[in-house]
This record gives structure tokens, C-alpha cells and sequence, in this order.
């Protein structure tokens, strides 16, 4: 891809397209059926998209990914964090 696009994305958004690409490698052979990681990838994108994520919402999604098997993408934690009241 165009180093430009992702600069692009870079200055629209204020994410480090870096740390997206690091947190989507990681996430490659990930055990989403195990809580501490679920959690862990939950404060990795907290932390890139510089939106914290309270602990009851934080065990909202743990539990939906864990428990009732969602798949975990950023749209699902973006869409529980856009819910969330």
C-alpha cells in the first residue's frame, strides 16, 4: 500500500497506523477464549485509540466475546464503546 494513504489515516485519526499493524499481528494466533488475553487486547486499543474503557464496560465485552462468542474486531469493541451510556 501507499505510505501516503496510511500517513493520511495517520493525521485524520491520531492513531500510529505502527501500532495497529503490531496489534493486528498479535492478534493473528490469539486465544480469544481465554479472559486474560481478551482483556489485554480490550487495553491495547483503549490505549491506541486514547479512549478509556471503564471497567464495567471492560467486563461487558469480555464477557460477550468470551461467553456468548463474538468475534473480536475493533468494530465490536468500537460498537460497545459507542453504546455504552
Amino acid at each position: 500500500m501507499d505510505n501516503g494513504f496510511f500517513k493520511n489515516i495517520e493525521k485524520k485519526t491520531g492513531v500510529n497506523m505502527k501500532d495497529i499493524f503490531e496489534l493486528a499481528n498479535s492478534l493473528q494466533n490469539a486465544n480469544f477464549r481465554d479472559e486474560k488475553t481478551v482483556r489485554n487486547v480490550i487495553k491495547r486499543v483503549s490505549q491506541i485509540a486514547n479512549k478509556p474503557v471503564p471497567q464495567e464496560l471492560e467486563d461487558q465485552i469480555v464477557k460477550s466475546i468470551i461467553n456468548d462468542g463474538k468475534s473480536l474486531d475493533f468494530n465490536t469493541i468500537a460498537n460497545m464503546m459507542n453504546n455504552k451510556k
